[in-house]
């Protein structure tokens, strides 16, 4: 059987090319890779925008996630990838991910672990370090703020007990919600994580500042202390 010959993006059926698809069948009609080369606009010699966009997404498997992990300089490592086009992806993947926190400017109310988990995981899920932040809740649950605490390595980062509740009572919190990710996907807590999450709450139940939940969260999803017993 021979290779398949290629034709550019101007050559296909109207219906097939990424924009005049979306503008005949809507953007949910594209698959990912079709609405990266859009973005791309153009391929290579021998390889069209959808084409390279494939093999840009093959290299992350195909997880939209990964990929907004990656740096311009490493999107700038494809062949046909310079740095507008590395700029434009990045651009878009930070517009995709600030979206989704954009109904925290209504104050969400926190009713669950699932609420607090999509409150912050657009802030966490992408990052390749640890962070720990706080979801600061007033007496209806609705939050009033997401304070980052601290930034650290791949393993681990560093939690001051008193600054989590200076910052809580500065913003006349009436409970708050610790979380920190993990990096590397796992949503197993360590002693460490459980050690930290009993003296939090001892230290709320002292101020008058309860601890609601601890989260760990990663790009696979989240594990509730509360949920599971731990807090």
């Amino acid at each position: 059987m021979s290779d398949p010959v290629y034709r550019a993006i101007p050559a296909w059926a109207e219906e097939d090319r990424p924009r005049e698809k979306m503008l005949l069948k809507g953007k949910g009609a594209l698959s990912d890779a079709e609405l990266l080369a859009i973005l791309l606009g153009s391929g290579t010699v021998g390889q069209s925008a959808v084409t390279l966009a494939q093999h840009i997404l093959a290299t992350v498997e195909f997880n939209l996630h990964e990929l907004g992990k990656r740096s311009i300089a490493e999107l700038c490592r494809f062949k046909g990838i310079g740095e507008a086009k590395a700029v434009s992806i990045a651009a878009a993947l930070e517009l995709g991910r600030r979206r989704q926190l954009s109904d925290l400017r209504e104050r969400p109310r926190i009713t669950g672990s699932r609420d607090a988990f999509q409150a912050i995981a657009p802030l966490l899920t992408d990052l390749c370090h640890e962070e720990f932040w706080l979801l600061l809740l007033n007496k209806s649950n609705a939050v009033i703020a997401r304070e980052r605490l601290s930034s650290g390595g791949l393993a681990g980062t560093v939690v001051d007990i008193k600054m989590v509740f200076k910052l809580g009572l500065d913003a006349r919190a009436a409970a708050l919600i610790a979380i920190h990710n993990h990096p590397s996907g796992s949503l197993q807590a360590s002693q460490a994580d459980i050690d930290l999450t009993r003296r939090l709450r001892k230290a709320g139940e002292v101020l008058d500042l309860p601890l609601l939940d601890h989260l760990i969260v990663s790009e696979r999803g989240y594990f509730s202390f509360a949920d599971g017993g731990l807090l």
